[in-house]
């Protein structure tokens, strides 16, 4: 079975830069597979902050994980930087899924990809509530 290619730098519309930690490392010697887990919600959440989509304390709707993925292809280690690309891939009537890519500092080609899905719900009642329309045109710009 053949897998579809990873893609590249150029498929994604923002880009969070983090730095490796020394615990990062397993006994392996490479980041361990966790960590791209926390990436990921790292470059979502930084990024609905930045635009102003995200308050925790008391923002209303509110997202919840519902589904995460990754896929690798290259190790990364301490003391490596890396930059995650971010995109919209799906934007759905109370959901939002994205496409994120593990970069080395300047790579082009992606040490692992993933998607990371946001159901919105409302903070009182967690039932899924429909994204609103200001909130639709933002993410768009990153789709």
């Amino acid at each position: 079975m053949s897998r579809e290619p990873l893609r590249p730098r150029s498929a994604y519309r923002h880009f969070t830069p983090i730095s490796t930690r020394w615990h990062d490392n397993d006994v392996y010697g490479h980041v361990n597979n966790v960590v791209y887990y926390s990436w990921f919600d790292t470059a979502v959440n930084s990024w609905l902050i930045e635009v102003g989509l995200l308050d925790i304390e008391n923002g209303n709707p509110i997202g919840l994980v519902v589904e995460t993925g990754c896929r690798y292809a290259a190790s990364v280690e301490f003391p490596q930087k890396v930059e995650v690309g971010l995109k919209v891939a799906r934007l759905g009537s109370s959901s939002v899924t994205y496409h994120l890519g593990i970069f080395v500092e300047g790579a082009q080609e992606p040490a692992a990809e993933g998607h990371f899905t946001h159901v919105y719900v409302d903070r009182d009642t967690r039932r899924p509530t429909p994204l609103p329309e200001a909130w639709r045109a933002v993410l768009q710009g990153i789709g």
